[in-house]
C-alpha cells in the first residue's frame, strides 16, 4: 500500500492548479507545485522516498508521514536550482518491511515514475535492495539509518578496494560509532565485563559480529556468542542457558522488534534478566512502542539514538529545531516523539541540499556528483562525503540513551534520556545511566 501524506491543512491556500495528484502502485503521492511556470516541460523534480510504514519494521516508518508533510509544505513554492525554479513531487512508498517489495517499489519509481533522486531510510531490509536497484539503473540514491558497513560491504564492496558504487550514497552511524558509544556507556556501571550477544544472521548482525565484537574484546570485554540465529526464531532457551552459565552481566543485540520481545520475555521466565546489569539493544528498543509492549520488562533498557530531540541542530529544509519537531509531532499525532523524526528529516535535508548543489538537477550524473562532494549540516548534524572512512559513506553519531519512567504529570509513561555523548559532545547528557537490575 502506498502512503501519501497530504492533509487538508497541508494544502489549504494552494490553488487547484498547484495541486498535482500522482497515482503510483495503487496509491496517491502528494505533489505540490508553486506556479504556472512549473507546468513547463522539464521543470518538475521527482523524488522517491521509500520506508517501512507497516509490518515488523513499522516503528521506523511511523513518523514519516508527519516529516513528509513538513517537507512538502516547505517545498510548496518550488525549489530554485541554478537559476531555474522547479516544482517538487515526493513519491513516498511503503515497503511493508519486505525486502523484495522494496526492490520492486524502487524499480517502479525508476522505470515508471522517472524519479530524479531516490531517498531510502531505515534498515538493510529497506535500503539495500533500493540502493541496488538504483545502482543498476544509474539513478542517484541517498540513504540513512543502518550501519554503513552493512550497506557498503553488505552490497559487495571489498575492504581496501575502490568503491564499486557510482550512484548510491549513505550517511550515518557505523561500527566505530557503536564501539565508542558502548565503551562509554558500559563503563558507567561496574560489571564483570561479560557480554552476551544475540546477533542475527542478517546484514546487520553479520556486520556487527565481524567488526564490533572484536573491538569490544580488545577493550577487555568477554564476548559470549551462541552464534547467529535466524530471524523469526521462537525458542531461545539454549542461548539463555549459555548466558546464565557464563554469568553475563551485559546483554547486547541487534534483532527486529518481534524477535527481541520473544527473547526478553523468555529471558525473564528463565531467570536470566536477574543477573543483567546493562541491557543494550539496537534495531529494537528505539521507539516508545517497542518498550511499552514489554511492560515492566522494558524499563531501564539501554538504547542508542541516531537522533534525539536534544540534538542542537536545525533542519535546513524546514527550519525547525529538534524540540519543535518533537513537540509538533506529539501535538499533531497524540503520540510520543521518536528518534526516527530527526533521521527521516535529515535524509530530506541532505537530499535536497544535494539537488541544490548540483549543476543540473535533471542530470542524474550531476546529482550523483553533488552527493559525492556534499558537505552540509542537517537535523542529525554534519553530513560530509568528502572525508568518510570509505567513498560513498559519511559517518554519523549514535548517542547512548536509556528508557526510564517519566516524571509525574508527563503526557507519556516513558522518558528517553541521553546518558552519554562520546560520538557528539554537542548533545547534552541528561541523566545518569541506571543499572537494569540492582
Amino acid at each position: 500500500m502506498t502512503h501519501s501524506i497530504g492533509s487538508k491543512s497541508s494544502i489549504r491556500g494552494v490553488s487547484r492548479r498547484q495541486f498535482i495528484a500522482t497515482s503510483i502502485a495503487g496509491g496517491a503521492a502528494l505533489a505540490l507545485g508553486g506556479s504556472k511556470a512549473f507546468a513547463q516541460a522539464g521543470q518538475a523534480l521527482k523524488v522517491g522516498f521509500v520506508s517501512p510504514r507497516t509490518g515488523p519494521l513499522a516503528g521506523f516508518g511511523q513518523t514519516d508521514g508527519y516529516v513528509l508533510d513538513l517537507a512538502r509544505k516547505a517545498l510548496a513554492g518550488g525549489l530554485e536550482i541554478g537559476g531555474k525554479k522547479y516544482s517538487v513531487e515526493i513519491l513516498d512508498q511503503d515497503t511493508q518491511s519486505d525486502p523484495s517489495r522494496a526492490g520492486q517499489l524502487a524499480k517502479d519509481l525508476i522505470n515508471n515514475q522517472a524519479i530524479d533522486l531516490m531517498l531510502a531510510v531505515s534498515t538493510p531490509e529497506v535500503i539495500n535492495p533500493v540502493a541496488d536497484a538504483c545502482e543498476a539503473a544509474g539513478v542517484p540514491c541517498l540513504s540513512t539509518v543502518m550501519p554503513w558497513e552493512a550497506w557498503y560491504f553488505g552490497r559487495g564492496a571489498k575492504p581496501g578496494a575502490p568503491s564499486p558504487f557510482k550512484w548510491t550514497y549513505h550517511f550515518g552511524f557505523g561500527v566505530g560509532e557503536f564501539f565508542k558509544t558502548y565503551i562509554s556507556q558500559w563503563n558507567l556501571i561496574e560489571t564483570n565485563k561479560k557480554v552476551g550477544v544475540m546477533y542475527p544472521n542478517d546484514a546487520d548482525g553479520n556486520a556487527i559480529r565481524a567488526n564490533l565484537a572484536p573491538l569490544l574484546a580488545k577493550q577487555g570485554f568477554t564476548i559470549v556468542d551462541p552464534g547467529a540465529y535466524e530471524t523469526g526464531t521462537t525458542d531461545y532457551s539454549s542461548q539463555i542457558a549459555l548466558f546464565k552459565q557464563e554469568g553475563v552481566e551485559i546483554f547486547n543485540s541487534f534483532p527486529i522488534p518481534p524477535d527481541f520481545a520473544a527473547f526478553w520475555r523468555q529471558a525473564a521466565q528463565q531467570g536470566l534478566i536477574k543477573q543483567i546489569k546493562i541491557a543494550q539493544v539496537a534495531k529494537t528498543g528505539l521507539f516508545p512502542s517497542d518498550i511499552e509492549a514489554l511492560g515492566d520488562l522494558g524499563m531501564k533498557i539501554s538504547s542508542a539514538a541516531y537522533w534525539h530531540k536534544a540534538f542542537p541542530y536545525k533542519s535546513p529544509l524546514t527550519g525547525v529545531s529538534g524540540t519543535e519537531l518533537a513537540d509538533g509531532y506529539e501535538a499533531a499525532s497524540g503520540k510520543q516523539w521518536t528518534q526516527q523524526l530527526g533521521a527521516s528529516m535529515s535524509l530530506l535535508d541532505a537530499g535536497f541540499e544535494a539537488l541544490k548543489a548540483s549543476t543540473d538537477a535533471k542530470d542524474k550524473s550531476a546529482v550523483a556528483k553533488a552527493l559525492s562532494t556534499l558537505k552540509t549540516e542537517t537535523m542529525i548534524g554534519k553530513v560530509d562525503f568528502t572525508s568518510g572512512p570509505v567513498a560513498n559513506v559519511s559517518p554519523g553519531p549514535i548517542i547512548g540513551t536509556q528508557w526510564v519512567a517519566a516524571k509525574e504529570g508527563s503526557k507519556f509513561p516513558l522518558d528517553y534520556v541521553v546518558t552519554e555523548n562520546a560520538t557528539d559532545p554537542k548533545v547534552p547528557v541528561e541523566a545518569k545511566l541506571q543499572p537494569y537490575n540492582g
